[in-house]
């Protein structure tokens, strides 16, 4: 049996024309929301001969981690991209086969992240800063319109006019540095975040010590920031060593001096003081 897992609440994985593409493509015998199922349940009535195609963007691909942690995938599940940010897809070009990416082993051993005593794993990356004060814009937008967010806007006009930067703490492996009006602190599994921007360009999602990327952005001016900051793309913003600072290890904290939005692969999460990445 071929299944199709799509997301009601995801405008392209629930796209009629798509599902019909897909459903040509790849034969796909049986759909399910994955707003209205029980994985447990489902994942139970799977045979090893049986195939899963998850499709929508990575806010989709972040909750099928969350929900699928610490159970065994009887058979091959695959991710087709249909978002608009793409990050995963972008990190994951040269594990594409016929346009899917086999999930049974990127969704095992993820890190885990710590807010307000929640855990979650995630896929991509954690933003903090004008990173998750952007998504918590973009959120409000998208409540009132159904117009395309640009986040890119909703970015320079944060930097320029309307986002505070905090002081921050961060800890790498027992290491502490303090930081003065930090512009973002996240930490990454993958290199990509943001709809393309290459925050970690050096970060290995599959490195044999399981290892993440931290990098801040702190203490610039708004001019000098808005120039390093479009180099993001191309990751060449860590050339920038007065202002950028890039530490990899196993275990981050990132404290800030006043709540901020956070993101968890492209998901808001409201008035974060601290985040804590662990590997488990």
């Amino acid at each position: 049996m071929i299944y199709l897992l799509y997301n009601a609440k995801s405008k392209n994985g629930c796209n009629p024309e798509l599902q019909k593409k897909l459903e040509e493509k790849y034969g796909i015998e049986e759909k399910k929301d994955v707003i209205e199922l029980d994985y447990k349940e489902f994942i139970k009535t799977l045979k090893k001969t049986d195939k899963v195609i998850l499709t929508g963007g990575d806010g989709t691909l972040h909750h099928f981690a969350n929900y699928v942690d610490g159970i065994d995938l009887p058979c091959n599940f695959y991710f087709y991209s249909s978002g608009t940010g793409n990050d995963f897809l972008n990190d994951m070009k040269d594990k594409v086969e016929d346009d899917l990416i086999l999930l049974n082993d990127v969704v095992k051993n993820l890190p885990t992240v710590i807010i307000n005593d929640k855990k979650y794993k995630f896929i991509d990356g954690v933003g903090f800063g004008i990173d998750g004060y952007c998504c918590e814009v973009g959120d409000e937008k998208q409540a009132k319109s159904t117009k395309p967010v640009n986040y890119a806007s909703i970015a320079i006009k944060g930097l320029l006019f309307h986002y505070k930067r905090p002081n921050a703490k961060v800890t790498v492996d027992g290491v502490t540095k303090e930081y003065k009006k930090v512009w973002l602190a996240p930490t990454m599994k993958g290199k990509y975040y943001g709809g393309g921007m290459i925050i970690a360009p050096d970060q290995d999602r599959f490195n044999s010590e399981r290892l993440v990327t931290n990098v801040v952005m702190h203490k610039a001016g708004k001019l000098h920031t808005l120039m390093v900051f479009s180099k993001i793309f191309k990751g060449e913003h860590i050339k920038h060593k007065k202002m950028v600072d890039v530490r990899v290890g196993k275990h981050v904290i990132v404290e800030f001096s006043r709540p901020t939005a956070l993101q968890i692969d492209g998901e808001t999460v409201k008035g974060v003081l601290k985040y804590e990445v662990v590997i488990d």
